[in-house]
C-alpha cells in the first residue's frame, strides 16, 4: 500500500510538466501582432545601403548607375555611400528673359526681351519715335527708352499760338509787343492814339512798348 501511494505522488509531479509543454507549442498558436509586424517590415523595407540607391518612387538603381531623382533635374550616380549628384554653377538668367525652361540641370533662357515698352506701347530696338510733339525718344539695346525734350526759345511775340504737331509756339503775325492793352508790330512806330507814338524794344518783345507824346491833334484843332 505504501508503494502505491509513492507512485501516485510521482505522477502528480510529472503530469503538470507534460501538460505545460504541450500547451506552449508555437505551431498551435499565432505569433503576437508585434512579432508579425516586425517580420513583415523586414520583408517590405529592404536595406540597400552599400548595394544600391532608391529614388523617390521606390525604384532601385545599381552601384555606378546614373539616374535622376524625382526632385532634381541634375543627374546622380549611385555609390556605396548613397547617390552623389551634380551641383553645377548655373549661369545667371538674363533679367530681360521672357521664357525660361527647366528641362536640364540648369535653367535656360530661351527668349530675351527684344523690345521696349513705353506708355503701353512696344517699340523695336533702336526704333525712334515721338510720343509727343516736344519729345524725341529711342528704344535702346538695354530695353530702356531714352527721350529728349525740346527746349523752346522765347517767342518774339506776346500772342504766340500752338500749331498741331508742332512742339514750340509760333508767332503767326510776326514779332510784336504790348502798348498798354494794344498789340503793335515790332520794327515800326505806331501811333496808338492822338498823342502817343510807340515802338517795341529791339529783342525784348516781352517788355512794354516805348512811347513818346507828340502834340495832340485835338489841341491843334483848337
Amino acid at each position: 500500500m505504501a508503494l502505491h501511494i509513492h507512485e501516485a505522488w510521482i505522477l502528480l509531479f510529472v503530469l503538470p510538466g507534460l501538460v505545460t509543454a504541450a500547451a506552449i507549442n508555437h505551431e498551435d498558436y499565432p505569433a503576437d501582432e508585434g512579432d508579425q509586424t516586425s517580420s513583415n517590415d523586414n520583408l517590405i523595407f529592404d536595406d540597400y545601403r552599400g548595394k544600391g540607391c532608391v529614388d523617390d518612387s521606390g525604384f532601385v538603381y545599381k552601384l555606378g548607375e546614373r539616374f535622376f531623382p524625382g526632385h532634381s533635374n541634375c543627374p546622380c550616380v549611385c555609390t556605396e555611400d548613397g547617390p552623389v549628384c551634380d551641383q553645377p554653377e548655373c549661369p545667371k538668367i538674363h533679367p530681360k528673359c521672357t521664357k525660361v525652361e527647366h528641362n536640364g540641370c540648369c535653367p535656360e533662357c530661351k527668349e530675351v526681351k527684344n523690345f521696349c515698352e513705353y506708355h503701353g506701347k512696344n517699340y523695336k530696338i533702336l526704333e525712334e519715335f515721338k510720343p509727343s510733339p516736344c519729345e524725341w525718344c529711342r528704344c535702346e539695346p538695354s530695353n530702356e527708352v531714352h527721350c529728349v525734350v525740346a527746349d523752346c526759345a522765347v517767342p518774339e511775340c506776346v500772342n504766340p499760338v500752338y500749331e498741331p504737331e508742332q512742339c514750340c509756339p509760333v508767332c503767326k503775325n510776326g514779332p510784336n509787343c504790348f502798348a498798354g492793352t494794344t498789340i503793335i508790330p515790332a520794327g515800326i512806330e505806331v501811333k496808338v492814339d492822338d498823342c502817343n507814338i510807340c515802338h517795341c524794344h529791339n529783342g525784348d518783345w516781352w517788355k512794354p512798348a516805348q512811347c513818346s507824346k507828340r502834340e495832340c491833334q485835338g489841341k491843334q484843332a483848337l
